[in-house]
């Protein structure tokens, strides 16, 4: 979801949305996940410099027709969306006692990811779309938002009520990857 109005969002529906994120189940009932909500326009505008700079960069590996269709792709809606969070994984947080992180520490952030998911999908029960941007420096965002070191940045978020509602993503629409077919994803041995 790249495409976003500007109409604002309620602030109760983001409450809403947010304590629904947090309800998602986290290693070792850990909930390392930190949500840095982006208000300023200086500093919303400082992040999408950023990121339109590292998007430049990362178009340098595509050449021919794959460059073409790459530069003419929306990547992010951080001047679009109303709200932005970054939202990182605290890999130092002692709630949960390190249950289930000790042996697999990642798995804290595999938790994250299941709070941003859960966080997608009830914004989308909402019609509220989301996009979420990693064509980004960590440590350039980090420095930005003065964030703790034992934090570890995994994205920035859009959240906003999209231009118009698709049933098909915009890079299969677009022709820059197509879904396959899950049965393509199963291994048997």
């Amino acid at each position: 979801m790249r495409h976003f109005l500007t109409d604002p969002l309620e602030e109760s529906e983001v409450e809403r949305l947010l304590a629904l994120a947090h309800s998602a189940p986290s290693v070792g009932l850990s909930q390392p996940w930190r949500f840095v909500r982006v208000e300023t326009p200086a500093l919303r505008e400082r992040l999408a410099v950023h990121v339109d700079a590292q998007v430049a960069k990362a178009g340098k590996m595509y050449e021919g027709e794959e460059d073409r269709l790459y530069r003419s792709l929306k990547l992010h809606g951080l001047r679009e969306a109303p709200v932005l969070f970054a939202v990182y994984c605290d890999e130092g947080t002692e709630t949960g006692h390190r249950l289930g992180a000790i042996t697999m520490p990642e798995a804290r952030r595999y938790s994250c990811v299941m709070a941003i998911h859960t966080l997608w999908l009830a914004a989308r029960t909402r019609g509220i779309g989301m996009g979420w941007v990693s064509i980004l420096d960590r440590a350039t965002v980090d420095a930005m938002l003065a964030i703790p070191e034992n934090w570890r940045c995994l994205g920035l978020l859009c959240l906003g009520y999209p231009v118009s509602e698709e049933a098909t993503p915009e890079l299969e629409r677009r022709g820059w990857e197509h879904r396959t077919d899950w049965h393509s994803t199963i291994v048997t041995r």
